[in-house]
Formats: structure tokens, sequence, C-alpha cells
């Protein structure tokens, strides 16, 4: 792996399983509390980093050197914007501790735009939500649209100037179904904007490895090669049907019998990731 993405979870101390088996926020934020996690988890990565003597990704240049140099890079990333608040410059704060993506939001309700799997809010991106695409854009992160309704991510894509991605979800239909899926006008407007949509190995679609094959295959179909990825959602996925890191190799494999070249197959399991974050990231 020459980039593995790292992720400061916003609304980790105030999400749990319900009821219905899904999460949800389970009670609010102390005062302070979102940004002050927020500021430990990304000091715990900055330590990680530290420790193995490995690089911060912060532009695609660092993916390509680490490549070459036979280590592995970390892409710092956020999921959900929830320790923003009302502090657009901790955009520019975060942009200069390393992070280069964040995810607009998870699975707590926030102040920017509406989640798939909880009631409709603010009816897609909120006047605060265009505020931060806008920010984003110009300090130069990449919006991630992983867990946004299709209304939220119709509005993101009209508000922001640079291309997008949905990091880890998948198509539905397919004989399952499940909110954090997506339908193929989801995906069709995030490619169309030149964005990327990536597959998502979860036991939500996909029960076995070669199901997952599948899943890439149908969403390659849909939307083209050159705007499908693999969002891994490593160590926090549901009834993962990938595991570790060194079953890439496999999925190369399998996607090549499938009929993609080899060319394609390095299109999907990486280069249109470093495409998007060279065109948004630099």
């Amino acid at each position: 792996m020459a980039a593995v993405s790292f992720a400061t979870v916003a609304d980790l101390r105030v999400i749990g399983f319900e009821s219905d088996g899904g999460l949800h926020a389970v009670r609010p934020f102390d005062d302070g509390e979102a940004y002050a996690d927020h500021r430990r988890q990304l000091e715990g990565l900055h330590g990680l980093a530290r420790r193995h003597g490995l690089p911060l990704v912060r532009t695609a240049d660092d993916i390509i050197a680490a490549h070459r140099g036979g280590t592995a890079a970390l892409f710092l990333t956020c999921e959900g914007a929830d320790f923003v608040e009302d502090r657009p410059e901790r955009l520019e704060e975060a942009h200069a501790a390393g992070v280069r993506s964040i995810t607009l939001v998870h699975y707590r309700q926030n102040e920017f735009g509406d989640l798939q799997t909880e009631p409709p809010l603010h009816g897609g991106l909120s006047p605060a939500g265009r505020e931060l695409v806008r920010e984003m854009n110009r300090i130069g992160l990449l919006i991630d649209l992983a867990h946004a309704t299709h209304q939220t991510t119709l509005d993101v894509l009209e508000e922001s100037g640079a291309p997008v991605m949905i990091s880890h979800t998948h198509l539905g239909g397919g004989g399952r179904d499940n909110p954090r899926l997506v339908s193929a006008e989801h995906a069709e407007a995030v490619a169309a904007a030149g964005g990327l949509v990536g597959a998502w190995p979860s036991g939500v679609s996909s029960e076995t490895f070669d199901d997952f094959v599948d899943e890439i295959a149908r969403l390659i179909d849909a939307i083209g090669v050159d705007h499908v990825a693999v969002g891994t959602d490593m160590d926090a996925n549901y009834r993962p049907v990938m595991t570790e890191y060194g079953q890439f190799g496999a999925l190369g494999d399998r996607l090549q019998a499938r009929g993609l070249t080899q060319a394609e197959v390095d299109r999907v399991l990486g280069v249109n990731a470093v495409d998007l974050i060279r065109t948004v990231c630099g």
C-alpha cells in the first residue's frame, strides 16, 4: 500500500447502537467536546506517523514518492465535520495539520447537511454547509459525501467548484437494501461532476469476496471505470468481505478475470484516487 487513510471520527463519543441495530447519536455533545476529541484523535494519528517514520499525504506527489520508496504514506481525513461547529477557521487548522479530506456528515445530525440514516433535518445542504463547501474548495480539502443523502449530494455538487467523492458506499438494488447504499442516479451525479465512488466491501451489500467483485463490476457498468475506486472502511466495517490490505492483489486478479485490462484495474485500485487528490489537493 502506497497510502492508507486514517480518520478522526467527529461523533465517536456520542454514537451508539440503538434498537433498530443502527448507529445513531445517543446524546448531545458536551460544550467543546467535538473539537477536543477531534484534536485528541489527530494528535494520536500524528504520533502514529512519527513512531513509524511515515510521511503524511499533503499532495498526490507524496503518494507517488511513497510508492517509489517502498513505504506507506498516511492520508489524514475527518469523518464528520462536527468539530468545525461555527468556526470555519478550523478547516484551515485541520489542513495545516495534514488533513486532506473531510466527510460532511456521519451518524449524528449536524448543522451542515442531511445524512442517510436519519430523517431529513435541512432538506439537503444547509446554509452553513454551503459555506463549508466553499471554504473547503478554497483551501483545497477534498469533500467526502459518504453518509450524505442524495439531496445533500446534489446541493454540494451545485455549490462546489471541485469534484467530490463518496469514499465508501455501494449501489442499491442487487437484491439488497440499506439506507447507506446509493441509487444509480446518486452515483452518476458524482461521476458526472468528475468525482469518485469508493466501492465498499461491506456485509451491507456483499456476503462473500466474489460478491464484492460483482458489486465493483456493477458500479463500473453504471458510472464508468474512471469514476470507481475502493473504499475499504477497514477496521470500522460491518461484516467486511475484505479484512486485510493484502487482498488487493486477489482483487486485481478477479477484476482482470472479469475482463478489465491491467490499466483499468490500476485505475480502480489507486490511479483514480491519486488523480482526484491531485485535482483537489495539488
